[in-house]
């Protein structure tokens, strides 16, 4: 069979074509000796292309067109993976190159035009997974230099404006619309999207309604794509989330509001949690990241969200007493805390707190807890964890350190970056907790070995688990003289 001959491929990629030819054939001639291709449906096919004359070139026979899609696709799927060998598979012919774009279900979207003008859907039909954050920004022509933001990409051309008006780059509200009206029609089985926002702010309305123009494309895609699982969406307010609480099938949401030196946006209220609880009902795990709301917000996810498990709050702007709602989440199972200026300055009454039964996992990273009541208040409510880390968080004292003995349960402690924590501090603290089995200490610089007492020196040879690193000259040696650790076969790193 001749490759197709194309001005963009040159001889590289024929003779990688080759290759992909000449490696199909050999599983091809091993699955017809295992009977995988159905006699009556070969002979009946041979018919047809020796009477049709297809193929040509002095009698020779394409004899893929023996074989179905879905078993073609089926060798391949054993010959390569998703994304491996991608270009010498599909420039064999027009039928390879179709079914290349059936195999492919994610991409990252570079160039909106591709989704608007319908070829994504029409190459690539059996997406689930697609990522439009990159393309909802439009570049400009000597874009030098990338900002990222987890997994937001914003290009940059260098010159002084070029980051405070990248927002004056977005894509029309229209065309956005558009797109994603076209990407709910020609993906029906979509289960992940990452996505911006676009559309200027507007009021809510009736909750019951769907949204007529502004965030249609977001609803559209909410009502089409039953199957959506999970979605990450940039820039939204309560209006966008009125537009995705459709999506019965949610189970993995990540909102990013605002980010702080980045782009600032509308409020995400406790309208809009109520809204989003009370339609996505099935949430499993939730990020709200730069977002505003209260007391009421968060404990209509707890009513309402049964099945969370996971819940993290990044940079939030939570208003006072939102700690207590946490009680309403029943199975939430890891609660993490990213980059919190402040935890609660105002929790409340400690007997209205509560706590939240099955808690195993509190995680708490680039977060201040100079804040004693509101740092007092979240290990109240976290009482039941087993797991507790902390990562370069600043103002954790000693004192602040004290508070977690109200955790009785803890297994695992890991401590990164705390640099006012001293080996008083800790052993305080770890000597307290009769469960304790895994201990991480890396970067804590006021904690010493010179300082580690026999009562702490016991209590490491009996860990399953010890990481000892606080700084780049520990070694555990003089203290830990007759336990076993830090020796040779001794019990100093798990493997």
């Amino acid at each position: 069979m001749t490759p197709v001959k194309t001005p963009f491929f040159e001889d590289k990629t024929n003779q990688n074509a080759a290759i992909a030819w000449l490696r199909f054939k050999n599983v091809l001639g091993l699955m017809q000796l295992k009977g995988m291709v159905d006699k009556q449906n070969l002979l009946s096919s041979k018919g047809q292309i020796e009477g049709g004359g297809g193929g040509g070139g002095g009698g020779k026979r394409d004899l893929t067109l023996l074989l179905s899609d879905e078993i073609l696709l089926r060798i391949v799927d054993k010959l390569l993976s998703e994304e491996s060998s991608l270009c010498s598979f599909s420039v064999v012919c027009h039928r390879w190159l179709r079914l290349q774009g059936l195999r492919r279900h994610s991409i990252k979207l570079q160039d909106w035009d591709f989704l608007a003008q319908g070829r994504m859907i029409s190459r690539f039909p059996n997406l689930t997974d697609v990522d439009l954050t990159r393309a909802c920004i439009l570049a400009p022509q000597n874009a030098c230099i990338v900002l990222t933001h987890g997994s937001l990409t914003i290009p940059l051309d260098g010159s002084e404006d070029s980051f405070d008006g990248w927002e004056d780059r977005l894509l029309d509200p229209s065309s956005y619309d558009r797109g994603l009206q076209l990407l709910a029609q020609g993906c029906p089985g979509l289960q992940k999207l990452s996505v911006i926002d676009v559309t200027t702010d507007v009021s809510l309305g009736d909750s019951n309604s769907e949204p007529k123009g502004l965030h249609a494309g977001l609803a559209r895609i909410a009502h089409n794509c039953t199957m959506l699982q999970e979605l990450e969406l940039y820039r939204c307010t309560d209006e966008s989330l009125r537009a995705i609480s459709v999506c019965k099938n949610l189970q993995i949401l990540r909102l990013v509001g605002s980010a702080d030196g980045v782009f600032h946006r509308g409020i995400i209220s406790d309208i809009g949690l109520t809204i989003l609880a009370r339609g996505c009902s099935r949430l499993v795990k939730l990020e709200l990241s730069g977002c505003q709301g209260s007391y009421d917000g968060i404990a209509a996810i707890g009513r309402c969200c049964f099945m969370l498990e996971e819940l993290t709050l990044s940079n939030h702007n939570l208003d006072e007493g939102w700690i207590a709602s946490l009680s309403f989440c029943n199975n939430l199972k890891t609660l993490r805390l990213q980059g919190c200026r402040r935890i609660d300055s105002n929790p409340g009454p400690v007997e209205h707190l509560g706590c939240c039964p099955a808690l195993e996992t509190l995680q708490l990273q680039r977060c201040n807890m100079s804040d004693r009541q509101g740092s007092a208040a979240l290990m109240l409510v976290c009482s039941a964890a087993k797991e507790l880390e902390f990562q370069y968080c600043w103002g954790l004292d000693d004192d602040i350190f004290s508070l977690v003995m109200n955790c009785r349960r803890i297994k695992y402690l890991s401590l990164e970056g705390c640099s006012l924590l001293t080996t008083g501090g800790l052993e305080a603290v770890v000597l307290v907790w009769k469960d304790l089995q895994h201990l991480q200490v890396v970067s804590c610089n006021n904690i010493r070995d010179a300082e580690i007492t026999p009562s702490l020196a016991s209590l490491f040879s009996v860990l399953k688990e010890l990481k000892w690193r606080p700084d780049t000259k520990s070694v555990l040696s003089a203290s830990l003289t007759g336990t076993g650790m830090g020796q040779k076969r001794g019990r100093f790193f798990k493997k």
